[in-house]
């Protein structure tokens, strides 16, 4: 029988719920209309603003010991925080592959965040909803129904679990109780040089050592020499390593290449290697009809990493990994514990768990938004739209290359377009001139695109992967490139001192 507190006890017991439901459900109203109108309204902003002096001192306060209270932190946010962002959502948003989201997926992390679940792998419906993402992707990519595959928070991580599931395969020794440093044979996995900095990143994590990663050449287009991939296999063999891992890559970082993903499949293959295919840039391409084709092999992939949350347009965080061997994925994380036991019924009855996929068993639910958001869209849609981006990005290539004052630095193949501004014949710096020129460009507010360096040259690199973006916004970023250039050499930004 259930007793009854007192009321002095009672008392004193708090909660976090509000005391006003009515005035927290007016001020979410008014958060909600204040996002969607902030998107609404994005394209009559510059597309990034430099934070000022006040909004950082504001910013800086000590830790609040008495709250202040659910208004005044929201027009905290409004004011300091909102008009202040990294630039993403906006139109002229060409830096680093960061995706814009959408209004309504934007939405659906405010119900994600009200459920809270701890996606784990309880019998719910937030792992049902996990369950059901996975198995559309699978279908999409071409990878069989049995495969696994784990929601993560980006490419990095989908790597670094993609790899981990390689090293544990195709290792001559139990790595999870002994440690690498127990290995008969040094491991290496082979990459081209153009590879994401997150696989050498990940490389370093699982204790294999930054050396372990062989950065192989690349061809005139920027894709792994595949005769150089067969000479370092062969002589690390000879020198008594162990090669296990070959990484492709869907979309390159830098340019947007894509590897002879069928070529590398098949070497694997014959070599008895993992495939690994990192296709944050580039691999939801293929659910485009039109661009599928440039993919071929990925769907060979013993492992593949890709970013919803970049050219799916869903929001941060949202990345995945797709592992063919589902027990190979279970053995390289799996763990037992007393209070994580499956029993034959309740809430741990599920028989597959996420947490046992990958390092993390505390898990949001990231998977709802990619649900709710291709229910809505549909993949043809998002198809559509990348093949949208290819164009928009030939149409750039294309006014670069008729332009003598602007040089194209690399092919564009997908959505990534490398160029620099050369203006006049005079002998000039070009790279301080295109760094100068890139930071005017931001901070004008007229686009952000990002910058690299290819063959040892600075490049200015646009990679559209915005679904907001048009092609009257290329014409005129080529414009302001033009006339910025133009003023930063006539005041004499770059120019080589006799």
């Amino acid at each position: 029988m259930l007793t009854t507190l007192p009321e002095a006890h009672r008392r004193l017991e708090e909660t976090l719920d509000p005391e006003d439901w009515e005035a927290l459900r007016r001020l979410g109203h008014q958060m909600v209309d204040d996002l969607l109108e902030n998107l609404r309204t994005v394209r009559n902003r510059p597309t990034w603003r430099k934070p000022p002096t006040h909004v950082r001192e504001q910013l800086h306060e000590p830790l609040p010991r008495a709250g202040q209270g659910e208004e005044k932190a929201y027009r905290d946010f409004r004011e300091y925080v909102l008009p202040y962002s990294t630039g993403n959502i906006h139109p002229s948003f060409w830096g680093w592959v960061i995706g814009s989201g959408t209004p309504f997926t934007a939405l659906t992390e405010m119900l994600a965040a009200g459920m809270n679940p701890n996606v784990g792998g309880f019998d719910d419906g937030a792992s049902l909803v996990e369950d059901r993402v996975l198995d559309w992707f699978k279908e999409g990519f071409g990878f069989p129904a049995a495969a696994s595959g784990l929601i993560v928070s980006g490419g990095s991580m989908a790597n670094l679990v993609g790899l981990a599931v390689a090293r544990h395969s195709r290792a001559t020794f139990d790595v999870r109780r002994l440690g690498q440093g127990a290995a008969p044979q040094p491991m290496v996995l082979y990459a081209s040089r153009e590879t994401h900095s997150s696989v050498t990143r990940a490389v370093e994590l699982l204790g294999l050592g930054r050396d372990a990663l062989r950065l192989l050449p690349v061809d005139a287009d920027y894709r792994l020499e595949l005769a150089s991939l067969e000479q370092a296999i062969a002589e690390d063999r000879r020198a008594g390593k162990q090669p296990f891992a070959i990484v492709g890559n869907a979309g390159t970082v830098n340019t947007g290449a894509i590897d002879d993903l069928y070529a590398l499949a098949a070497l694997a293959r014959r070599e008895g290697l993992h495939f690994h295919v990192d296709g944050a840039i580039g691999a939801l391409a293929a659910l485009s009809p039109e661009l599928r084709g440039r993919l071929k092999g990925m769907e060979e992939a013993d492992s593949l990493a890709f970013d919803p949350h970049k050219w799916g347009h869903f929001p941060y965080e949202a990345g995945c990994v797709l592992v063919r061997d589902a027990e190979a994925h279970r053995a390289t994380f799996a763990a037992s514990a007393d209070y994580l036991a499956r029993l034959e019924g309740g809430i741990t009855a599920r028989g597959e768990r996420f947490a046992d996929r990958g390092p993390q068993l505390s898990r949001g639910f990231k998977a709802l938004k990619i649900w709710m958001g291709l229910k809505a869209t549909g993949a043809d849609r998002l198809g559509r739209l990348m093949l949208q981006n290819v164009e928009q990005a030939r149409t750039l290539a294309d006014r670069v290359v008729r332009n003598v004052e602007l040089e194209l630095l690399a092919p564009a193949p997908l959505n990534i377009v490398c160029f620099r501004y050369c203006g006049s014949g005079e002998p000039t710096d070009f790279d301080a001139l295109n760094k100068a020129l890139l930071v005017d460009l931001q901070e004008s507010g007229v686009a952000v695109p990002s910058g690299t360096v290819l063959e040892g040259r600075f490049a200015i690199r646009v990679c559209l992967n915005n679904h907001r973006t048009r092609r009257e916004d290329i014409v005129l970023f080529v414009q302001e490139v033009l006339r910025r250039g133009r003023a930063l050499q006539r005041r004499g930004v770059g120019r080589e001192k006799p």
